[in-house]
């Protein structure tokens, strides 16, 4: 049996510590950074394996060699891209995931998340959040995006995203991911994401 080199797994585990400790951190622009967008490559147009460019915010599948997001990596010098699907990071061409604390705003605003004590608060709570562009905002009291005289259901959405109880249930993609598994229905699927996004205090811009 073969003695376990210490010296090398140290030695392995404090390269692999500082690969995770990615040097284009300085290069991502959150204010170019839109998740609101159908997640599909700007190029192939596909949902699979899809990742968002942390740099100019354009989507591109794959990360590994001859892939729309490598290529793109290597051709504008675009390094950092996140999974639109499992939120990881990774640093392109060289394919290794990024951990940083800096980057959980990031995956907050991508896919937000509520604790039950945050999510008993929302009625009275009167902080202010703030946006990557440095406005301030009320979470649940932002607007939305009107897409060729889509205003009226944007009222409407509006509405519903204010009746506590429907709010609650949303908040928490656990309560509905069973009967999703089961209708596969993407109207109740991206209505909750909606509800996240409307009750965010992470959101990239307030609108």
């Amino acid at each position: 049996m073969k003695r376990k080199d210490v010296t090398t797994d140290a030695a392995a585990q404090q390269a692999l510590s500082k690969r995770k400790k990615c040097p284009y951190l300085d290069t991502i622009r959150p204010q170019l950074l839109d998740f609101d967008f159908e997640k599909v490559c700007s190029i192939s147009l596909s949902d699979q394996n899809a990742y968002a460019c942390l740099v100019c915010g354009k989507y591109f599948q794959g990360r590994g060699p001859n892939t729309h997001a490598f290529t793109h990596s290597v051709q504008s010098f675009h390094h950092v891209f996140i999974n639109l699907s499992t939120d990881k990071i990774y640093c392109l061409p060289d394919n290794y995931e990024v951990t940083d604390l800096s980057l959980a705003p990031i995956k907050n605003a991508l896919r937000p998340s509520f604790t039950p004590e945050y999510t008993a608060s929302l009625d009275t709570n009167r902080t202010l959040a703030q946006d990557s562009f440095g406005v301030s905002y009320l979470p649940g009291f932002i607007g939305l995006n009107n897409l060729k005289k889509t205003d009226y259901i944007s009222v409407v959405l509006q509405a519903l995203a204010h009746v506590t109880p429907l709010r609650d249930y949303f908040l928490q993609p656990d309560n509905y991911a069973a009967a999703v598994a089961k209708t596969r229905s993407p109207l109740v699927l991206r209505f909750g994401e909606l509800i996240r996004k409307l009750w965010s205090p992470h959101n990239i811009k307030n609108t």
